[in-house]
């Protein structure tokens, strides 16, 4: 995922439809760049960087899958090209990416039904994470359910995975031992 950034790909310009991750060359300008969120992050080396935090579009498709398998813990039905193509489509702003310099380094998902707030697949690249991707693209989340006027915000975590139980509770969640998560396949 080095070296990707937001700009020009095969699929269209930079200046309409189509525009996604793609190797790094040189820079547009875009308007829609220039007004999109920027929130500073703490670099490893102790240094600000620019965090940038912006919804996928649909050239983002392949970027995000093969970002997954390195940095989602586990997999899920859905993790194909179809399955995120549909929710770009359905929900432009649902899946919003967290870029660092043109690369990307960071997902979640963003759902909204109109009366609760879903979030699924945060994840952020091995070597990037603490510092304050996760918390950016969390925040991002939650402004866009208050903006809708959401309430109360729920998250998608595995059992086994003990890092995000620590990200998640730090973040202000905790989980709800109460309730049980029940799912049925409804594809072979």
């Amino acid at each position: 995922m080095r070296g990707l950034r937001r700009g020009a790909s095969a699929g269209g310009s930079a200046r309409g439809p189509g525009r996604g991750l793609r190797p790094a060359g040189p820079r547009e300008g875009s308007a829609r760049r220039k007004a999109r969120a920027r929130q500073p992050v703490r670099d490893q080396d102790a240094h600000m960087t620019d965090l940038c935090t912006r919804a996928a579009v649909p050239d983002d498709v392949d970027a995000v899958l093969a970002f997954w398998r390195t940095a989602a813990e586990g997999t899920s039905i859905s993790d194909d090209r179809a399955g995120v193509e549909r929710l770009v489509e359905r929900d432009p702003e649902a899946l919003v990416l967290a870029e660092l310099d043109g690369e990307l380094v960071g997902t979640v998902i963003a759902g909204f039904d109109g009366w609760r707030c879903h979030l699924y697949r945060l994840a952020v690249h091995p070597e990037r994470r603490r510092q304050g991707i996760g918390s950016a693209l969390l925040a991002a989340a939650e402004e866009r359910f208050v903006r809708l006027g959401g309430r109360r915000a729920d998250a998608m975590v595995l059992v086994r995975n003990e890092t995000a139980h620590h990200a998640w509770a730090a973040a202000g969640y905790g989980p709800e031992e109460h309730w049980r998560r029940w799912v049925k396949p409804l594809t072979d």
